[in-house]
């Protein structure tokens, strides 16, 4: 007698609407790469691929926690003698702001094939402008993820 393993063969994409203003960094990072990662689904299986969508707005009004914002480093290498740059966590904010919760996030999610596949569901706006209006989205409190 042989068991058989069942496997949902296709899933209904699921978007979300997160508002980041006023969040903090590290827990608004894993909750989203928690569900980004469909952990909380009770179908999850990691060989799966993956439909849940992210789309998250007002990245520019993040906030950490301590003395982060003038602490915090963020470093880079062109990979030719000399090339380290670095900025901390206020330059970045005004430059890049959806940088910080993507490389928050990227490091959160599995080191492996499937890091670059998640994160190409994950959608980061400096405002609150996005342009998936006209989509059915889950506007979704943070406590429920």
């Amino acid at each position: 007698m042989t068991n058989k393993t069942y496997f949902l063969n296709s899933q209904q994409p699921v978007w979300y609407l997160i508002d980041a203003k006023n969040e903090t960094l590290g827990r608004i990072s894993s909750k989203i790469a928690s569900a980004l990662n469909q952990k909380n689904s009770t179908l999850y299986s990691p060989q799966q691929k993956k439909c849940t969508f992210i789309i998250i707005v007002n990245a520019q009004y993040i906030k950490v926690s301590g003395n982060k914002y003038k602490t915090k480093m963020y470093r880079r290498h062109s990979g030719k003698p000399g090339g380290l740059k670095e900025q901390n966590f206020s330059e970045i904010r005004k430059k890049i702001p959806t940088m910080i919760i993507r490389k928050s996030i990227k490091g959160m999610l599995p080191k492996n094939k499937t890091n670059n596949l998640l994160c190409k569901n994950l959608k980061i706006y400096a405002d609150k402008n996005h342009p998936y209006k006209s989509l059915k989205l889950n506007l979704i409190n943070l406590n429920k993820i």
